[in-house]
């Protein structure tokens, strides 16, 4: 029997509910979804050979992470239906201090499937003007940090040697360097 026929008519249990997550059951099956319809927008922002990312701590790794510019979508109360490309061009202002001239959107993504029901949507930035010095909101300590693209490789490799958490969507631009990817 196939997972699917398995757990076709196998009900979702709630176990655990917070502000933003929810831990879920369905039969033996374990996982976790954002709480209230939240997704999250990731940005790929390229400035003239340049990849803007940004570095914070991030409690459940207990260390800093290396990761693209990304938010959350309708996470505040009354944002509910937050349109995701208006919801990508904030947070790439909040996270980075640019401001993109227009936003593609690159399709919805899943970011780790066999656990979680997050779904992010990836964005292009283009046309990117520098407005501001970046860094977050009140509380996110977010580095901001442009990378020359023919340095990228290197910049990760030195980031993961000194420890940090490197996201999954890194992989796009090492994979991009791989001549069998390409």
């Amino acid at each position: 029997m196939s997972l699917e026929e398995e757990f076709a008519n196998v009900p979702e249990e709630v176990r655990w509910e917070g502000r933003y997550i929810v831990a879920k059951t369905r039969g033996r099956w374990e996982y976790v979804s954002r709480a209230r319809n939240i997704r999250a927008a990731v940005i790929l922002a390229i400035d003239e050979g340049h990849i803007i990312l940004v570095e914070q701590f991030r409690v459940p790794l207990g260390r800093p992470s290396l990761e693209m510019p990304a938010g959350l979508i309708g996470d505040l109360d009354g944002s509910e239906g937050e349109d995701a490309e208006l919801a990508a061009a904030r947070e790439l202002e909040e996270e980075t201090g640019y401001r993109s001239g227009r936003m593609e959107n690159l399709g919805e993504f899943y970011s780790s499937p066999g656990m979680v029901t997050e779904t992010f949507t990836m964005f292009r930035a283009h046309d990117l003007v520098k407005v501001g010095e970046g860094g977050g909101t009140e509380g996110e300590g977010i580095t901001v940090h442009r990378v020359p693209l023919a340095e990228f490789d290197r910049f990760i490799a030195d980031k993961r040697a000194a420890g940090y958490g490197i996201d999954v969507r890194m992989l796009m631009l090492l994979g991009a360097r791989i001549p069998e990817l390409r």
